[in-house]
């Protein structure tokens, strides 16, 4: 038991990490009904963004320094993806069959991946990402890692963001109108398409500031990292109830709880021992995935984001 404040620390982090993603899935099926299956490439897109801003900094920029230019290096990569993917593979298929553009989705994603592989230099290998020099931080007995107190600090403030955001400005109630009903929305001078891009945008500089924090944590980039991660984040939205910015984020850190406590205990219980430690612990996200869809299909909070209003 002396290990579970450090496991809870764990799990928090890393579901803080889910919960940044999963609002990119739930701010796009919220809106548009579209399972954007290519969001986990687009945080993978970011993580390079953000290498490459660094990379383009004079040697011996600290890393304190820099930090703001690899976010935004990440965010303009991530955002200028998921607008072109809104634009020229998802927009057309607006009004064609719901399996349409989930195929395009799952397309697109192997293309972005295919494409970092190929054409980012020394991607076929996993690039070095800067992480804060030091030693890691004791906070109440728990060990945190400089890297990790970004996105314990990143997380919260940009998910009361977009709260306020959709509830409080004329974008954000375009929003809400549009996702409750797109055909009047347009009857009331609402344009659609800029709302849904907005959308896109808004989840993929959130992809992307998770994959500056994932960098930090694990001091690299690959190009296969957003496939599993998103996958991940994906659940974290269907836990919370997908379409609902809070409940992504509430998804994302009971998944990432569950996860980290199921990799440190499973293997303590009698019977269990080949079922624990960290080669199980995505068998055991899922577990809990059918567990909720099961029990409550609608997910831990069930409103779509345009009733938060």
């Amino acid at each position: 038991m002396h290990e579970l404040p450090q496991q809870l620390a764990n799990g928090l982090i890393l579901g803080a990490m889910y919960g940044l993603i999963a609002i990119g899935y739930t701010m796009v099926y919220g809106i548009v009904q579209l399972i954007n299956f290519a969001h986990g490439e687009i945080f993978m897109v970011g993580g390079f963004g953000a290498l490459t801003a660094h990379l383009a900094l004079p040697d011996g920029t600290g890393l304190l320094l820099a930090l703001p230019l690899m976010i935004l290096g990440g965010v303009l990569a991530s955002v200028a993806i998921a607008v072109a993917a809104e634009r020229f593979a998802y927009r057309p298929l607006r009004e064609a069959p719901r399996l349409a553009p989930l195929i395009t989705a799952i397309g697109l994603s192997i293309a972005l991946q295919q494409a970092v592989w190929k054409w980012y230099p020394d991607a076929k290998k996993a690039r070095v990402f800067p992480q804060f020099k030091g030693e890691s931080l004791d906070i109440l007995g728990v060990t945190v890692q400089r890297g990790e107190i970004f996105l314990l600090a990143a997380a919260p403030l940009c998910m009361l963001a977009l709260g306020l955001f959709v509830a409080k400005t004329r974008t954000g109630r375009g929003m809400q109108a549009t996702a409750q009903d797109p055909d009047t929305a347009k009857l009331m001078g609402i344009n659609t398409d800029r709302i849904i891009v907005i959308a896109f945008a808004i989840g993929a500089a959130f992809a992307a500031i998770a994959a500056v924090a994932h960098g930090l944590k694990y001091g690299q980039v690959d190009f296969r990292m957003g496939f599993i991660t998103g996958l991940k984040a994906f659940t974290a939205a269907v836990l919370g109830g997908i379409g609902n910015i809070y409940g992504a984020m509430l998804g994302g850190v009971v998944l990432g709880v569950a996860e980290a406590l199921a990799t440190g205990y499973i293997e303590e219980i009698p019977g269990m021992t080949q079922f624990g430690g960290g080669s199980w612990k995505d068998v055991w996200a899922f577990v809990l995935l059918i567990l909720v869809l099961l029990l409550r299909p609608q997910g831990l909070l069930g409103e779509r984001v345009a009733d938060r209003a």
